[in-house]
């Protein structure tokens, strides 16, 4: 595949399935491609990071880390601690409690000021189709708001790429085992456990996807 040649792309990365998927289909396409990654208080953010951080060694990907002090001013059971986390599938209302107030929208903002002083032509975003039931930022309506928000807002018209807005989590774990992404060295466990638990609604959504994709699960977990 030809690789664009538009500034190059920043992918908005936590270390999980999803975005790291995004990150390897970034490096697919565009010559120059960097990772940025928020620190904002979750209970699996230091995981989720160190992941990261190895995922980016291993493939030659500058990584920027920033800090976001969301867990003093936002309400989720993802700044709460790991017993505050509910289990079970994401279908289920508990859920609901997991959601950061428009943290998809404040970490696009912020990377997009970044791409403008760094050059980027292009945000990537790895958010996906499972996500739309308790998400409100990861929808597709959301999406393209944002991005044309984006575009007007900067003097380069920096682009958001959302290349998983409207497929499933096994459709990427599917994709990505065809590009070889290492996803023995991603993290997604909400709990922040030294193994992943198993019984938190991205545990159980991310054994699904390695199950419905029919691709080895290469995941250590608890349960």
């Amino acid at each position: 595949m030809k690789k664009a040649n538009s500034g190059g792309a920043l992918v908005v990365c936590s270390g999980g399935v999803d975005s790291v998927t995004a990150l390897y289909w970034a490096k697919c396409r565009y010559k120059r491609v960097e990772a940025i990654t928020f620190n904002y208080g979750a209970n699996h953010n230091k995981r989720e990071r160190a992941a990261l951080r190895r995922v980016c060694a291993d493939s030659a990907t500058p990584l920027t880390v920033i800090s976001l002090p969301l867990g003093r001013y936002f309400k989720s059971s993802l700044l709460s601690g790991a017993d505050k986390i509910p289990e079970g599938h994401y279908a289920a209302d508990n859920m609901k409690s997991t959601v950061v107030p428009f943290r998809n929208g404040i970490m696009l903002s912020f990377a997009a000021g970044f791409a403008e002083s760094n050059g980027f032509g292009a945000v990537v975003l790895g958010n996906h189709g499972g996500d739309h039931t308790i998400y409100p930022d990861c929808r597709p309506d959301f999406i393209d708001s944002i991005a044309t928000a984006i575009k007007c807002g900067t003097w380069n018209k920096v682009k958001v790429l959302s290349p998983f807005c409207n497929i499933t989590k096994a459709d990427i774990v599917r994709f990505g085992a065809q590009l070889g992404v290492p996803y023995k060295h991603t993290y997604s466990c909400y709990k922040g456990g030294r193994r992943h638990c198993g019984k938190c609604g991205t545990c159980v959504e991310r054994k699904e996807a390695f199950a419905l994709a029919k691709v080895k699960d290469p995941t250590e977990y608890e349960a």
